[in-house]
């Protein structure tokens, strides 16, 4: 049976990024006996921009609640199906965090300048959680924190470290809260995980992180759980100091621990939905390229697939072939039909998805 994977599509700039997303995904899959069926989506998701084109206070809340619970039910669907991966364009942050805090989601991203750090931030809990009630003049905002989803998060954060460093050997294990603000349950929380996992758990504020990353950097192997509340605002810094890369050029992974849902992973841009470039061929395909790349190997059992594409992506650009955004003059497809040809395959003009994929196409629904 071919593997499944999900495809997720928001306003915005989804529908180019989808496309690039399935044709890269076709070239690198085009070998695979019986190819990799993609199911997409029958609804195109909100982005914050395209909501407040319409509507405004409760009713962006309705509509919110729409693509939450859609959303959920796609996630479900493709789980079971047996599908391992959905890659995701970028949709409205509120009713993205609602499914992250039903599915119960890890964000996972390494650096790997100077040494390796692996970061798991929290989305399944805290400020970015939550629901919203709205009266005259003001909006009231409820989440909470559990000690069960806490327990889940560092224990995932932990299996992680093992698969990444199968030596054993880990650096410090820091988690970043703003724990001043819970009644100090959080802390009590962090050394019962220490005590029953048998690791040395080190919970800290984030200006304290904040202060040791600027006098120490990450120490090798350090792995670093965080919330919501600062992974959020601080990931573009890591990425740009320990992991020499750029929001616009990188993907990262969101792994849901639901049981119902467990090992579906959602891959998806850094980068938002940059609402004012859709339809002008003009948004940074390389984020959107490397997601296909990881999804190709680590889903779709093409081995390899990451290397290929990196090393093809660095030709790429090396010869100048590049958005605006990285100092290039070229469109969208022209960066990625140069590396489709990189990557050994013709550029049929007007081809949009190489054979390699067999379609479940659901339709692009409203």
């Amino acid at each position: 049976m071919p593997p499944v994977v999900g495809l997720a599509v928001g306003h915005g700039t989804g529908a180019e990024l989808a496309e690039v997303f399935t044709r890269v995904l076709g070239v690198l899959t085009r070998d695979h006996p019986g190819g990799v069926t993609l199911v997409r989506s029958p609804r195109r998701y909100h982005s914050y921009h395209s909501l407040r084109g319409e509507v405004a206070g409760e009713q962006v809340a309705a509509l919110t609640r729409e693509d939450t619970d859609h959303y959920e039910e796609f996630c479900r669907s493709l789980a079971a199906r047996g599908a391992g991966a959905v890659f995701r364009t970028a949709v409205n942050a509120q009713s993205l965090y609602l499914v992250r805090q039903r599915l119960k989601a890890v964000k996972v991203d390494a650096f790997t300048d100077d040494g390796e750090a692996l970061l798991v931030r929290d989305e399944a809990q805290g400020f970015y959680t939550g629901t919203n009630r709205h009266t005259p003049g003001t909006v009231t905002r409820t989440m909470e924190f559990s000690r069960e989803t806490t327990a889940e998060v560092v224990s995932y954060a932990l299996e992680r470290a093992r698969r990444r460093w199968p030596d054993g050997r880990t650096g410090p294990v820091v988690m970043a809260y703003k724990f001043h603000l819970l009644d100090g349950v959080l802390g009590e929380w962090a050394e019962e995980l220490s005590a029953r996992l048998g690791v040395e758990i080190q919970l800290f504020q984030p200006d304290t992180v904040n202060r040791n990353l600027i006098t120490h950097g990450l120490a090798d192997r350090t792995v670093l759980i965080a919330g919501n509340e600062w992974a959020d605002i601080m990931h573009v810094v890591l990425l740009d100091r320990f992991g020499g890369e750029r929001q616009e050029n990188r993907c990262t992974e969101n792994v849901y621990l639901h049981p119902d849902v467990r090992g579906l992973t959602e891959y998806q841009t850094v980068h938002g939905s940059a609402d004012d470039l859709a339809g002008r061929d003009l948004v940074n395909p390389v984020a959107t390229v490397r997601a296909a790349a990881a999804v190709a190997e680590h889903h779709a059992g093409c081995p390899g697939a990451v290397q290929e594409v990196e090393r093809a992506l660095a030709r790429v650009l090396d010869r100048g072939v590049a958005t605006a955004d990285l100092g290039g003059n070229y469109g969208t497809r022209a960066v990625v039909d140069a590396l489709l040809a990189q990557l050994g395959e013709p550029v049929v003009p007007g081809a949009r998805e190489p054979g390699a994929v067999a379609a479940a196409l659901l339709g692009e629904g409203a």
